[in-house]
């Protein structure tokens, strides 16, 4: 097998691959992959029991409470003012007093780490990472040790030298063409790529994402306290957020703007509205001041 470096950047290399590659290294490495995928996915369906706990009632409430809080945080100026600010006094009053917690006895309590909930979920978690983690770890040891240093496919499209490092791993060769891609580096590309099959196969939760597989270290990591979250001080953050949110209504002068769009009315500048809020304020302050000495 011999090629022929290209002596200017239009033309591309001639390197002629024997087809049994194809057959006894290309596609078995991805029929391994995706089989591998699916005993993946069985074995952890296994390990969790009947699949997935559904989620109490209590524990989602008191989660979406959080997006309700950052939903009128990022879309309170669509209602008016005393709709916002009714909305603001009641979640700000809700999250400090605890009303949306699983449990709100216990919300000024020390969190207890050899509680049995937390120690079963970090348990159920480490099962799952080493379902994971294992197989790959096989497969790439696998590909490494009987396929290593063979160049599989070429990509239809041109590439920059940038990808070099990733499509040709375990190719230690500078004047290789950047669109051949070696064994190794097919071994990448289909633990990101399968998604979609094992979507279609064993539909869209899974445990065969090769994308969970690059993260299962740092969460077994995170695991491993095996401490709950602490929901009351999340609700006594979002109380703080809420509290420095401010409100500009989107609807205010929304007649003087529409007829200045068609030209009914003259268009009014930013420092006239001002203006014309202030007195309008100042009205209504006035009024209010003459209603009080009448009662008197």
């Amino acid at each position: 097998m011999s090629y022929q470096v290209s002596s200017s950047p239009t033309e591309s290399q001639a390197l002629y691959l024997d087809p049994a590659i194809r057959d006894w290294v290309l596609i078995p490495i991805m029929v391994v992959m995706v089989l591998v995928g699916v005993f993946r996915d069985q074995v952890t369906v296994l390990l969790s029991g009947s699949g997935p706990k559904k989620p109490v009632l209590k524990a989602i409430r008191e989660t979406r409470v959080l997006v309700r809080g950052a939903t009128l945080r990022s879309y309170g100026n669509h209602i008016p003012p005393s709709s916002f600010y009714s909305r603001k006094s009641y979640l700000a009053n809700a999250y400090e007093k605890g009303y949306y917690l699983k449990n709100p006895i216990a919300m000024n309590q020390t969190v207890n780490p050899m509680d049995p909930q937390g120690m079963e979920m970090m348990m159920e978690g480490m099962k799952k990472n080493f379902a994971m983690i294992i197989p790959q770890t096989v497969i790439m040891g696998w590909v490494n040790f009987f396929f290593s240093g063979f160049v599989l496919i070429k990509m239809p499209f041109p590439l920059t030298l940038r990808f070099k490092s990733m499509l040709q791993r375990g190719v230690e060769t500078s004047d290789m063409d950047v669109t051949w891609v070696s064994s190794l580096s097919w071994y990448f590309l289909n633990l990101f790529g399968l998604r979609s099959i094992f979507s279609l196969l064993l539909g869209e939760d899974n445990a065969a994402d090769g994308m969970r597989d690059m993260t299962a270290m740092p969460q077994m990591g995170a695991s491993a306290t095996g401490q709950p979250q602490n929901y009351h001080k999340l609700h006594l953050a979002e109380k703080e957020n809420l509290e420095l949110t401010p409100h500009a209504w989107e609807l205010e002068d929304v007649e003087y703007r529409l007829l200045a769009q068609y030209g009914k009315r003259p268009r009014i500048s930013i420092t006239e509205t001002n203006e014309r809020n202030e007195g309008s304020s100042s009205v209504s302050e006035y009024k209010g001041k003459g209603r009080k000495k009448g009662g008197k």
